[in-house]
């Protein structure tokens, strides 16, 4: 039998043998318990080796929050398989310099995590691992299963290079102590986005400059401003990625009321890019912020998250909808909620393609994705199972997440073959129109010309 042979039926034992480990595993997990808040660079093996000569796997991830949990998951496989998995943790910029220096003629990681700012760049210059054949001898993965959106970011020429890790929604996290101190009622999950002005406007003009309704800047796209945008019923980027939307009608609108925002609500940008949002929000100098799940853990674990009774401080309610019929009511396609999602790929020229598929078979299982929701590493890529992960953060109330899902619109993050080369124009150029929002329009227009230039060359 051929590796390829024994490592399908090796899934199918892993599989087989899931239920009884992760039962053992689940007595003992405390969602309290897990790693750091940030992504410092970190290394870990989990490859729970006990003297074989398996040559280990070497993944890569950039978020020090999930590590303890995908620990968890690959030392189950590792148990099974005699394959040791090392994991280590890059920061972001380092990730991709990383995969750049091996993409160009060194070694990439066996394993990997792809997004969709350089997914279509990395498959185009065949850096990936197909994974197509795999996938369709697999007994456990099913494509139809997971999110449309991350399939398909992942899939080129009706072939598929990753499989889908995670997805995730972004959701209106507010501290009640500065609500509280500014007199103003709490966020609800009725908001509109004229509210969400208005409270932010009182917090920040009781605030007098020591705390702000609001902390976000041209860098909180997906969980910042894109939300507007779309539930304005502008866009980014067309359907078939190739036209701007920075020039539609409803964008500007949108983008207007950001300006609107930017001078009566949000801390000052160079405040902002002093301390970032999310410490801001933390140190008790902004009373909301707009947030992914993949950042609750984070929040989850601050000291200033619960009171010494136990109750919430920081509290989370679906995104605020623009009224645009005025009718009083929410209507899905007015409440936008920005969604990505991670992948799961192998390097093209890895030295193990049929180990390294079977980790990423396992991570992908639904009973592992299951698992990742429980441990709270964060959604899962796998549809039908949210509900797990808005379990594993106790005492604090995380439905915002998953009730988006099913009352507002999931829109995937606008991307194209190089996403971060029109991306980081607008986060630069945007900077003087949060500055000085009369210059808005005229930057919108500019920075529709420049990304169709650049995707006419894509």
């Amino acid at each position: 039998m051929n590796n390829h042979g024994k490592l399908r039926k090796l899934s199918v034992l892993l599989l087989a043998v899931v239920m009884i480990l992760t039962l053992a595993a689940c007595g003992g997990n405390n969602a309290n318990s897990g790693g750091n808040a940030n992504t410092d660079a970190a290394t870990e093996d989990n490859s729970g080796n006990t003297g074989g000569s398996a040559t280990a796997l070497e993944v890569k991830i950039w978020d020090n929050t999930q590590l303890a949990g995908l620990r968890e998951i690959a030392a189950e496989w590792t148990a099974v398989s005699g394959i040791p998995v090392n994991i280590q943790v890059v920061t972001w910029d380092d990730y991709w310099t990383l995969l750049e220096a091996g993409a160009s003629g060194g070694q990439m990681p066996d394993v990997f995590w792809m997004h969709s700012n350089t997914a279509q760049m990395y498959m185009e210059a065949n850096k990936l691992l197909d994974l197509t054949d795999y996938i369709n001898n697999s007994d456990v993965i099913d494509l139809a299963n997971y999110y449309d959106g991350i399939t398909t970011l992942y899939s080129l020429d009706g072939k598929q290079f990753a499989v889908p890790k995670d997805h995730d929604t972004i959701a209106l996290l507010y501290n009640k102590a500065l609500f509280d101190a500014a007199g103003v009622e709490y966020p609800t999950d009725d908001w509109t986005w004229d509210d969400y002005y208005n409270a932010g406007k009182a917090i920040t003009d009781a605030g007098a400059g020591s705390y702000y309704g609001v902390a976000m800047n041209t860098t909180n796209d997906q969980d910042g401003w894109f939300n507007i945008i779309y539930s304005y019923g502008g866009y980014v980027i067309s359907e078939d990625h190739k036209t701007s939307g920075w020039d539609n009608p409803n964008t500007k609108e949108a983008m207007e009321f950001v300006g609107k925002l930017c001078s009566d609500v949000f801390a000052p940008q160079n405040v902002v890019s002093e301390n970032g949002t999310d410490t801001m929000f933390n140190n008790g100098l902004a009373a909301m912020i707009t947030q992914g799940s993949w950042m609750i853990k984070s929040f989850y674990d601050d000291d200033d998250a619960f009171n010494e009774d136990g109750s919430q401080n920081y509290a989370w309610v679906m995104l605020p909808y623009h009224d645009a019929n005025g009718d009083g009511v929410a209507q899905p396609e007015e409440r936008c909620s920005i969604y990505n999602g991670l992948g799961w790929a192998a390097a093209a020229d890895t030295k193990q393609p049929d180990a390294a598929w079977s980790l990423i078979e396992w991570f992908g299982s639904y009973d592992m994705q299951v698992k990742q929701a429980q441990l709270g590493v964060t959604m899962a890529g796998y549809m039908g199972i949210s509900e797990e992960f808005s379990d594993a953060f106790e005492g604090m109330n995380i439905d915002a997440f998953i009730n988006i899902e099913n009352q507002g619109t999931l829109v995937f993050r606008p991307y194209s073959k190089y996403t971060t080369r029109w991306s980081d124009q607008y986060q630069k150029e945007l900077v003087n129109a949060w500055i000085d929002p009369s210059q808005m329009d005229s930057i919108l227009d500019s920075l529709a010309a420049s990304m169709n230039e650049t995707l006419a060359r894509e």
